[in-house]
């Protein structure tokens, strides 16, 4: 019969051979280094930066073509950022599944 302490240390053991594991893989595939997270980042931040551009520029016009009770600029400012904030989730979550697939 197994007591805590042995449980505690077999789990112990398996979560090092995992993080052992990992490190090692990502010793030999050197994809995921510096400049692969920096690249990630930047493909997160324009993901979300240019669809909330486009939504403040156009309710920038339309503020000046169609005045309203709102803002158009606040409201597509937004939607653009909520836009922004679904593609970088993907992107994030894309490259999350690819990396686990590997494991």
């Amino acid at each position: 019969m197994e007591t805590a302490d042995q449980h505690n240390e077999s789990e112990f053991s398996r979560n090092v051979f995992e993080m052992e594991k990992r490190k090692l893989k990502a010793l030999r595939e050197k994809k995921s280094g510096v400049w692969a997270g920096l690249g990630m980042f930047g493909m997160v931040g324009w993901s979300v930066t240019v669809p909330a551009l486009l939504g403040a520029a156009a309710g920038i016009w339309l503020d000046r073509k169609f005045p309203q009770l709102f803002s158009w600029t606040l409201t597509l400012l937004m939607a653009g950022l909520l836009t922004g904030c679904v593609i970088g989730g993907y992107w994030v979550t894309k490259e999350d599944r690819e990396m686990h697939k590997k494991n």
